[in-house]
């Protein structure tokens, strides 16, 4: 099968997070299953634009991508050469499948790939929340959903990939056709090691953003009376990151919260597997990545009913869900620490757990299986 994904930033653009991966997971686990799988994406590395050569099929990791300038940066991504190509070339694909959406590379690609009769699916990568939708430039993508939005999403199948995400998609669109598969990951096949901590440790590994809601972790924290420590694995925007450090310094808790920076792919599974509970207190969520990953490191995790494996989490007992609320976190963080039994349970569980459910091999039959149905 000719597969080709259209998506506006590739690896190695990390600076944009989980969907960077789990997009090249995918891409990776197709080829491995002899399919031929293109990439088309752009330059975009943040404000930079990523060091490849632009306009020319590279091999990255077997994949075919090209990477395309663009004139525009910020969340738009601008691409005409994208788009022309894209034109030329995509009834050439069984199947093309389209990620994220708001941006205007993929809005024009899905409405080119409609024009030339493909097969589309597309991954809205959480970017059909209400959060995101109502967060900011609101009254543009209302806009935009009402003229030209709506008619290129109906006209596609929609892939979500946890619960809540399928609800938000089938929430905005009535009756749209679409199908539910969790994100693929690589999960290392050597032993996680854990280390036993003096203090009871936090960790909070990803991109660090608004919508990750460390605030409310912050405050939180601010009002545990035993001795706690919280260590911030990630990077964002230096106001940002600033202004959360001043945060840590006016709740007085500022010596016991550690700036690690960065983890590699290989380092962060070091990191969780050190930490005694994992925490994401985020807005919004679509799946989350890390959530399996510090799963899989045997490490209880806590998060916000926004994120999307909470259901996961809660079915089966795998840490603690709390609201995005301060004391409803307090009371979640003072459950796991004080609930021993039930972290040394998922400390020996939670690699299988995880095996059981988000296995490659599995996963990646039923996304041929969904391509062969559309």
């Amino acid at each position: 099968m000719k597969i080709l994904h259209v998506v506006p930033s590739y690896k190695p653009a990390y600076i944009y997070g989980g969907p960077i991966e789990s997009v090249a997971n995918l891409c990776e686990a197709l080829v491995e299953r002899g399919n031929e799988v293109s990439v088309f994406t752009t330059t975009a590395n943040g404000e930079a634009e990523l060091d490849v050569k632009a306009g020319k099929a590279v091999i990255v990791d077997n994949v075919s991508v090209i990477y395309f300038p663009r004139l525009t940066k910020g969340n738009t991504h601008i691409s005409p050469q994208l788009w022309k190509y894209l034109y030329q070339h995509c009834d050439e694909y069984d199947v093309i499948h389209i990620h994220s959406w708001w941006n205007i590379l993929v809005i024009i690609s899905a409405i080119i790939c409609h024009h030339k009769g493909s097969r589309v699916i597309i991954s809205p990568r959480g970017m059909l929340s209400d959060y995101i939708i109502t967060k900011t430039h609101a009254t543009a993508k209302k806009w935009i959903h009402e003229t030209i939005g709506k008619s290129a999403l109906q006209k596609a199948i929609f892939h979500a990939t946890s619960e809540a995400e399928y609800n938000e998609c089938q929430h905005l669109i009535q009756n749209w056709n679409g199908f539910l598969l969790p994100n693929l990951l690589n999960l290392p096949l050597q032993p996680i090691n854990r280390s036993n901590n003096e203090v009871f440790t936090i960790v909070f590994l990803s991109r660090i953003h608004p919508k990750k809601g460390l605030e409310f972790l912050f405050e939180a924290i601010s009002q545990i009376r035993i001795p706690v420590r919280l260590r911030i694995a990630g990077t964002g925007e230096d106001s940002y990151i600033q202004k959360l450090k001043e945060d840590t310094v006016a709740l007085k808790i500022d010596h016991i919260v550690e700036w690690v920076g960065w983890r590699s792919k290989e380092d962060k599974y070091i990191e969780l597997g050190n930490a005694d509970l994992f925490a994401l207190t985020s807005y919004n969520e679509n799946f989350a990545n890390v959530v399996v990953e510090s799963l899989y490191a045997g490490t209880p995790v806590l998060i916000s009913d926004k994120v999307g494996l909470a259901h996961f989490v809660e079915e089966n007992d795998l840490g603690w869900v709390t609201h995005l609320e301060v004391s409803s976190i307090v009371n979640s963080i003072r459950q796991a620490i004080g609930d021993k039994r039930k972290r040394a349970i998922i400390n020996a569980i939670g690699r299988d757990k995880i095996t059981e459910n988000f296995s490659k091999k599995i996963l990646i039959d039923r996304y041929i299986g969904k391509y062969n149905l559309i």
